[in-house]
């Protein structure tokens, strides 16, 4: 297993063009020709946190850093969030609602010695998952400082990232915002969100590439290794990712699954022009046996989704996002249970009518969610014998940049 993954190494893994660790294109917009300001005003680029579409932030607000030279760049958010869901399991509600995003971003980004620093509080709605409540995430997941990094951009086209790092894994980002709808996917409950570790990135022309070192699903365990290798051309990008635990662990929280045993592998594409955002990509995952850890049977995952949005006038926007995945194994087989059950099949439609006007904007997320091939007691509802779960959750927001930048004397 673990030469199989260093033979594979080279071929693989994330960013579609979004993301700084690849290189990508600054998440800011660039003032037109009568709007520019002198040169030793020009803010740096920002270009997390990442923000595939349709909602965008206004550039960051920029503050002199003093006797250091540099400027720093900040950004923020916040949002409120309210969700009904039928066939609910046993210790989940009906009806909730939480602050989603109380982030604040802080940045530099020029220069040799640069930083990214997240912090504050936020939720993980995912699909065909109970919603845990905003204290409830930060204490089981990756606390009030979820992402935080130091990058040394040692040549022009060469940087390394240590800390707390977003994942190169998958086709959606980990907080709600950042993503084309409020839920994330049920591909995404296979994925990793923050890994720990460090990080290379190459840029060569219009390809990016970046190997890192990590503890996968948080698992303070640092014994993944993953790399990405991505293809820009114009509105076109080709992603690659692959990764996997070169070790195993009985170690397991909520923000830790078993799945952090096991191999990640993407192949990802991205259309982005004009009114038009499209992303289809493909994930297969696997874990395998190891009866020491407790996994007596291993199983894998298939998927497939399609992302879509479509621009129309006045800031409205209509994403689509259609998924399948199903899982190996089966019960009397004992194989580990990765979904709804082994050998279960998921298959998800997520519609999220979109609105923005400036840093304000308010959508909703109406979904519905299909099991099949489930072992009983495993899907929805009070009994966990319920197959399918509709969903429809409202987001309302600001998101703020340059309207608190500082004022020079």
């Amino acid at each position: 297993m673990r030469l199989a993954y260093l033979k594979t190494l080279a071929a693989i893994a994330v960013c579609f063009g979004l993301t700084s660790v690849c290189g990508a294109q600054d998440a800011t917009s660039t003032p037109t020709s009568d709007q520019q300001k002198p040169a030793e005003q020009t803010p740096p680029a920002t270009a997390l946190p990442a923000i595939t579409g349709p909602l965008q932030g206004p550039p960051a607000a920029i503050f002199n850093a003093g006797p250091f030279g540099s400027k720093i760049a900040v950004n923020g958010i916040l949002t409120g969030l309210g969700m009904w869901q039928g066939n609910h399991v046993p210790g989940d509600e009906p009806a909730q609602a939480a602050l989603s995003n109380g982030q604040i971003f802080i940045q530099k980004t020029d220069g040799w010695f640069q930083f990214y620093l997240q912090a504050g509080a936020y939720t993980l709605p995912a699909l065909a998952t109970p919603f845990l409540a905003t204290d409830k995430t930060l204490t089981n997941f990756y606390g009030p400082v979820p992402q935080a990094f130091l990058k040394l951009q040692v040549a022009k086209n060469t940087s390394f990232e240590i800390g707390a790092l977003p994942t190169l894994i998958g086709a959606e980002y980990t907080y709600s915002f950042e993503n084309m709808n409020i839920d994330r996917g049920i591909l995404w409950n296979q994925e990793n969100a923050v890994n720990r570790g460090i990080q290379v990135n190459q840029t060569m022309g219009k390809f990016t590439a970046s190997v890192s070192w990590n503890d996968g699903f948080y698992s303070n365990r640092y014994s993944w290794l993953w790399g990405s290798l991505a293809y820009a051309n114009g509105p076109h990008t080709l992603s690659f990712v692959a990764g996997g635990n070169l070790g195993q662990t009985k170690f397991q929280t909520l923000a830790t699954p078993v799945q952090n045993n096991g191999s990640i592998y993407n192949v990802i594409y991205t259309y982005s022009k004009g009114s038009w955002i499209v992303q289809p990509y493909f994930q297969y995952t696997d874990v395998p046996t190891n009866a020491k850890i407790g996994v007596v049977k291993g199983a894998s995952t298939t998927g497939g989704a399609i992302l879509l949005s479509y621009a129309f006038k006045h800031g409205f926007s209509l994403p689509v996002r259609l998924e399948y995945i199903t899982s190996s194994g089966s019960a009397a087989q004992q194989a580990v249970n990765l979904m709804f059950g082994p050998g279960s099949a998921g298959t998800a439609v997520t519609l999220t009518p979109t609105v923005q006007h400036g840093g304000f904007f308010f959508r909703g997320d109406l979904s519905w969610v299909h099991a099949s091939s489930y072992t009983p007691g495993s899907v929805f509802g009070p009994t966990g014998m319920n197959q399918n779960q509709p969903r429809a959750v409202a987001e309302i927001g600001f998101i703020f940049g340059n309207n608190i930048t500082e004022k020079n004397p």
